[in-house]
């Protein structure tokens, strides 16, 4: 079971809870805006993390951990939070396709619920000094000299109140209205992108052993599976949205691509509890404008493989805090551009991989031959992982306010 909430973080009040002043306003408290919040309040700084749901709660996500993810959270002092939660290791990949398997080694991964997780990164950056406001909805307004007005909005139905930050950190995932339309964050969503679709199941089906990503490959598209801390099976899925009309729903385009896979049929699939994404591949053109930068999902996302979606998110959430230090002195149209370059730098190289990886599994005759040669060179599919497993740390700059 997942840790039940602090009243610290319930309450959403600190010694700071009245103020309406702020360094930095964090608006989404998921993986890369509790890191941000975390990194910029150890540094010293007047933080106000801000989400609009309630803790701990679950997202469709693989919840799984690779090196890249691991090295960011040593870097801001958090190397044992995954283990300290119940983290479980992650040794092997296993892929299905077309009834047949192959499996690859995978050094180093970790799994941990993500109701765990972000509530451990929530509860961190309210020990480094944080205030932390839940089901609380975020929009920004005017800027006025050197502040910049975010609207909160809590969902008890209370009446609307307003806070002034020095910098606003917009990590509020694939879709958002925190900038006004006129600032032009709009994002590029492709026009075949898959959605994201996923369930947690509590029975015990064989064939799904812990330790394993499990991955399935089908026409639809692809489904992960695997072992949480609490014994329960993770299901994160990319499917077509045209699979998902013709089969009636998720779980049964998941249950055609298990099958095509040759992975078993899995129990308790059509009563388990289903969350569906919007489109997964996006691009936002604009990661900054006056006082806020846009940073995780938010700043744009492709379909992920082995952990790489939550290394995306931990590696934009530690490159935050030294351009916070920065526009609390001086905030400036190059530093706006230069936020742009980080974010293009640190994570669409990244990405780039699992994009291609993404666009050879729509294509039945290559991913064949491709999953082909894995079976007789496992040396090959191995390489891949280590590339999506290689470790590059943002600049951390700084370690405190100057």
């Amino acid at each position: 079971m997942a840790r039940a909430v602090s009243p610290q973080l319930e309450s959403g009040l600190s010694t700071q809870a009245g103020a309406t002043r702020w360094d930095v306003v964090v608006v989404g408290a998921g993986v890369a805006g509790g890191l941000a919040a975390l990194d910029c309040a150890r540094r010293g700084l007047r933080v106000l993390l801000v989400e609009k749901r309630s803790f701990p709660r679950w997202k469709v996500c693989g919840c799984c951990f690779n090196n890249q993810a691991q090295a960011v959270l040593a870097a801001v002092g958090q190397q044992e939070l995954i283990a300290d939660r119940g983290g479980l290791p992650l040794h092997r990949l296993r892929l299905g396709l077309n009834g047949v398997e192959a499996t690859v080694g995978l050094p180093g991964g970790q799994v941990l619920s993500r109701e765990r997780f972000d509530q451990a990164l929530a509860e961190a950056a309210a020990a480094a000094g944080a205030s932390v406001r839940f089901q609380t909805s975020a929009a920004i307004e005017a800027s006025e000299r050197g502040w910049r007005t975010v609207r909160l909005t809590p969902s008890n139905g209370r009446a609307a109140s307003r806070v002034q930050a020095r910098v606003v950190l917009i990590a509020a995932g694939l879709v958002h209205h925190v900038v006004p339309d006129q600032e032009g964050c709009q994002p590029w969503v492709a026009p075949r992108s898959r959605v994201g679709a996923g369930c947690v199941l509590r029975a015990r089906t064989a064939g799904y052993e812990p330790g394993t990503i499990h991955m399935a490959i089908g026409s639809g598209g692809y489904v992960g599976l695997v072992r949480r801390e609490d014994g329960e099976l993770n299901l994160a899925a990319a499917l077509d949205r045209s699979a998902v009309a013709e089969a009636g729903g998720a779980a049964g385009a998941v249950r055609a691509v298990l099958h095509q896979a040759g992975f078993a049929a899995l129990q308790g699939i059509d009563s388990a509890r289903w969350q569906l994404t919007p489109p997964l591949t996006r691009r936002n053109g604009r990661l900054a404008g006056d006082r806020f930068l846009v940073l995780g999902d938010a700043a744009g996302y492709v379909e992920p493989f082995t952990g790489e979606g939550m290394a995306w998110a931990l590696t934009a959430g530690a490159a935050a805090a030294p351009f916070v230090l920065e526009g609390l002195q001086h905030w400036s149209p190059d530093l706006e551009r230069r936020w742009q370059q980080r974010m293009r730098r640190s994570l669409i190289r990244r990405q780039r991989m699992c994009r291609s990886l993404a666009w050879l599994l729509r294509r039945p005759a290559p991913t064949s031959a491709v999953f082909a040669l894995v079976r007789r060179w496992p040396h090959i599919p191995e390489r891949i992982v280590s590339g999506l497993n290689r470790v590059s740390l943002p600049p951390m700059g700084p370690t405190s306010c100057p």
